[in-house]
């Protein structure tokens, strides 16, 4: 899932060589922590969010197929 996330969001971003990606792991929970250039944060979030809410969620249903919680933070 990670490299999925590092992926789409390299592919996103004008600025690929800023994006990291910190994976936090506690028992059934995983965090992301996704960090991007300040010039990417609206491209990586979408218009009204479009563009995060549809990686979260494909975050989450293969995080629940694993039996995982996963969240995804973006800084």
């Amino acid at each position: 899932m990670k490299e999925f996330l590092e992926y789409v969001t390299r592919l996103l971003a004008e600025a690929p060589d800023q994006v990291e990606v910190a994976e936090t792991v506690d028992g059934t929970n995983v965090t992301y922590e996704l960090s991007v250039a300040p010039s990417d944060v609206g491209r990586i979030i979408g218009r009204e969010g479009r563009v995060i809410r549809a990686i979260r969620g494909v975050l989450r249903a293969a995080g629940a197929r694993q039996g995982l919680r996963v969240s995804l933070q973006v800084r």
